[in-house]
């Protein structure tokens, strides 16, 4: 097949310069880099938060304190064992973990695959659905889309210890979540109408 006029030749290696601009994506590495060693830390921590649920039912009073501890509750008596509210906010916590965890892998696979280099999974069994058609903008909805979700279970969980927040705390969380919600829905629309034949965008 013959070239077209004007276009470089397929393969053709890069100027110096132009090389060395399109190299420097790799400079993104150490960055993907960190955050495998941050969802390192979000896994100890939930396994951490698991183990303490498990001794505080089984009886352990220091679990149990630690428990309080950590998400925030403020009994207005002494707890001496788990009740349905310390449970409910300790397993929204780790759900809220889980989630993050979700938008990390989200970030690190879909960040390299779109703006560092192909990882070349076709085919491979494990593959993530969502990454078989995954660009830019596919990739800001996710990320919106999973930030709306990793808000909801912060909103939940301070409705549901809504006494130890004031009135301008609640107010504020419900407004910041409409905020992302708001943003998503901007996104999503912003995306449909740059993919449409009618728009800017491209199929």
């Amino acid at each position: 097949m013959q070239e077209q006029p004007g276009l470089p030749p397929k393969n053709s290696p890069l100027r110096p310069l132009p090389n060395l601009i399109f190299a420097s994506r790799w400079l993104q590495l150490p960055l993907y880099l960190g955050l495998i060693a941050a969802q390192a830390v979000y896994v100890v921590h939930f396994l951490l938060e698991l183990w303490h649920l498990i001794e505080a039912a089984a009886g352990s009073q220091a679990a149990l304190t630690q428990l309080i501890s950590s998400i925030g509750y403020k009994p207005t008596g002494e707890i001496k064992a788990l009740n349905e509210t310390i449970i409910m906010l300790v397993v929204l916590a780790l759900i809220d973990v889980v989630m993050i965890s979700n938008l990390l892998i989200m970030v690190i696979v879909g960040g390299f695959e779109t703006f560092v280099s192909r990882m070349n999974l076709e085919g491979h069994p494990d593959q993530p659905e969502w990454l078989s058609h995954v660009n830019a903008s596919v990739l800001k909805v996710k990320l919106a889309t999973a930030i709306i979700g990793i808000s909801s279970i912060h909103l939940l969980k301070t409705f549901i210890n809504a006494d130890n927040y004031s009135d301008r705390v609640l107010v504020a969380q419900t407004a910041i979540h409409i905020t992302f919600l708001l943003s998503a829905m901007a996104i999503a629309y912003t995306d449909r109408l740059m993919s449409t034949p009618g728009g800017n965008g491209k199929h």
